[in-house]
């Protein structure tokens, strides 16, 4: 099955809860008037979309059809589709690794599917051809060495640990090391999954993007939050409490298979100016792709 089936299948739940919602207010309608686009925001604002989101959607819409005399209810949709599509391309969701070695930093709280993304990212970045390096940098977990080690050998990339409860900086200093020694070209690094309000995480999440500067200094980085697409509008806030924290550059979004809620994928681009790098849609460790805007609008409208 191609990326876009997957997604298309995975998007089901919440292509039912955007397409519905919308196909019943268009359907409702004989002419395209202020009610109309009234009740389209109400469906967005009840799809997970957000209502800061939705209104600047709506605005947009609004000018459209002024301005290209729509009257057609399905031209409507087709230009709701444009404007959701040009959201999602206004920020730059290609993965830079330029750099011999390249760094991804892979942050998210506890529960949102991390390590299993940085397997199947590893998996991806080998079969194109690139010898990638994995950082066990989660020392505070239980388990969360072994899960990622069995991730790592499924990929068939190299693992640098210690024991549990080791310094994380430290991982990330020695698997630098290894990863200059074996020349590899990525070195991926998991991090504890801290919430927010624990700040001696978050201080151990600036220690190790220190450590990174200063022993990669010219290295192509990319810091990626991983985010549970099922937990809809309280994924726009972790954006924002982790950005006060480190620069991230992009987000992988997880268990877009099992939500309705990814809707909530349009209003954490707009809201936050941030691209999705990455959507998981499955189990398998090749259900794991690039985004694609165009693929992600066709399977949700």
């Amino acid at each position: 099955m191609g990326f876009f089936e997957k997604l298309k299948n995975g998007l089901s739940k919440t292509k039912t809860s955007i397409n519905e919602k919308i196909n019943n207010v268009l359907s409702s309608f004989r002419k395209v008037d202020e009610d109309l686009l009234e009740e389209l925001e109400e469906a967005l604002i009840m799809s997970d979309v957000g209502m800061e989101t939705s209104e600047k959607i709506i605005s947009e819409l609004r000018d459209k059809i002024k301005k290209e005399k729509i009257e057609d209810v399905e031209e409507v949709k087709k230009s709701l589709r444009e404007i959701i599509k040009n959201i999602l391309d206004s920020v730059d969701s290609s993965l830079h690794l330029e750099t011999t070695p390249s760094i991804i930093l892979v942050v998210g709280v506890n529960g949102v599917g991390k390590t299993t993304s940085i397997g199947k990212i590893a998996n991806r970045l080998k079969n194109d051809g690139k010898k990638v390096v994995i950082a066990a940098a989660d020392t505070f977990r239980a388990a969360a060495v072994e899960q990622l080690e069995i991730w790592a050998n499924r990929a068939g990339c190299e693992i640098v640990k210690r024991k549990e409860g080791s310094d994380p900086a430290s991982v990330v200093y020695d698997a630098i090391k290894i990863t200059k020694e074996r020349n590899a070209d990525v070195l991926i690094c998991d991090t504890a999954g801290r919430l927010h309000n624990k700040k001696y995480l978050m201080d151990e999440l600036i220690k190790i993007k220190k450590i990174v500067d200063r022993e990669l200094p010219e290295s192509s980085q990319e810091v990626l939050l991983v985010l549970d697409a099922t937990t809809g509008q309280n994924a726009i806030m972790q954006v924002k409490a982790f950005k006060e924290t480190v620069d991230i550059n992009g987000l992988i979004l997880t268990k877009l298979d099992g939500t309705a809620k990814g809707g909530a994928v349009i209003g954490i681009v707009s809201e936050n100016n941030m691209p999705i790098k990455f959507v998981g849609v499955g189990e398998q460790i090749d259900d794991m792709e690039k985004f694609d805007s165009n693929d992600f609008v066709s399977a949700l409208i």
